[in-house]
């Protein structure tokens, strides 16, 4: 099952008696977990019915012997194996016979929860192939960024607001795909609109609450850059330059070879349609507006040559080659070079 189909049956208070989260995305396993913990006992009823339990301070006979016992007067008990992946057992024959075999004939007033995060079981494994069949198994992947967008567009819209492509986009130039960073800067904005009087997540919001510079910042530098804008790069550059930790130059070379990368693609690209290039491109269709105008202004031996400038640029800032320059004057002569 997908981590949104067992949220939607939580919400409709059908438990389980077995759940198995996993996967390296984290966010969707603490947000299944957190709800079961805080949903699916009244606060009356925790105090003799939940029980929260972690890998690396217990082992599999205990994790069972509490799941087959049965709650006090509750409807239900919930055990919760939080870090499961830190659990001994799991990484043993002996211990995951012991939860296959539970998992065939679970205790129906017993709702077990394993949170195993970082990484999934062997599918080939006996455990896994029980799980599937006897018990909730949900693998949590970790999200594309060409899917960052919707994501944020969904969790916008399922709060009932809206959100500008420009803050968008500011969030997912600045944080990436990491989900349980979006959400909680998402929550801290979505606090605010009332103070602000706002209807929608502006750009302006973005840049107040979670301190991320609506004019200067990696993604607006790469968008002078494709724009062929050379005033507004260098006045980022500068920015960069009076604000160095906060705007390493590593990270803002790998992003631009990223960029122009996959520039060199559109130009090879035999579908240069909307559609097709975002496919291509593993990026949100309303970015590939940006990488079709960076087209017209990098024609294609350009764009192989800035390829070449900003590798070089990248042996430069790790000192891997012996030429003097520091961050700032690096960065300043792979954006004048890359744009002329």
């Amino acid at each position: 099952m997908t981590p949104q189909q067992v949220l939607s049956d939580l919400k409709k208070n059908q438990y389980a008696p077995l759940y198995f989260l996993q996967g390296d995305e984290p966010f969707h396993i603490d947000q299944i977990a957190q709800y079961i913990e805080e949903n699916a006992l009244t606060e009356a009823e925790k105090g003799f019915n939940q029980i929260i339990l972690y890998g690396k301070d217990t082992d599999m006979p205990t994790v069972l012997t509490n799941a087959k016992r049965f709650p006090m007067m509750a409807a239900r008990q919930v055990v919760l194996v939080k870090e499961a992946q830190e659990l001994a057992d799991l990484q043993q024959k002996n211990g995951q016979e012991m939860l296959a075999q539970y998992a065939q004939q679970p205790l129906p007033s017993t709702v077990l929860v394993f949170c195993y995060k970082y990484k999934a079981l062997n599918k080939n494994l006996g455990l896994s192939k029980a799980l599937k069949q006897f018990a909730v198994l949900v693998e949590s992947k970790k999200m594309y960024d060409n899917q960052v967008p919707d994501w944020i567009l969904q969790w916008v819209k399922q709060r009932g607001l809206r959100i500008e492509e420009q803050a968008v986009q500011m969030l997912m130039d600045h944080i990436g795909n990491n989900l349980e960073r979006l959400a909680n800067e998402l929550d801290k904005v979505a606090i605010n609109l009332d103070k602000e009087s706002a209807e929608s997540i502006t750009a302006e919001l973005v840049q107040k609450y979670v301190g991320i510079s609506k004019e200067y910042n990696a993604f607006e530098l790469q968008k002078s850059v494709a724009q062929g804008n050379f005033a507004k790069a260098f006045q980022i550059v500068y920015y960069f330059a009076a604000n160095p930790k906060a705007n390493p130059i590593i990270p803002t070379i790998a992003l631009l070879f990223t960029f122009f990368s996959k520039l060199l693609l559109v130009h090879q690209s035999a579908d240069k349609t909307e559609r097709g290039l975002a496919s291509l491109l593993k990026v949100h269709p309303f970015f590939v507006k940006e990488y079709r105008t960076a087209a017209v202004n990098y024609p294609l031996p350009r764009v192989i040559r800035n390829i070449g400038l900003l590798r070089r640029a990248d042996l430069h800032a790790k000192g891997i080659e012996n030429i003097s320059g520091t961050d700032e004057q690096i960065l300043k002569t792979l954006v004048y070079q890359l744009m002329h």
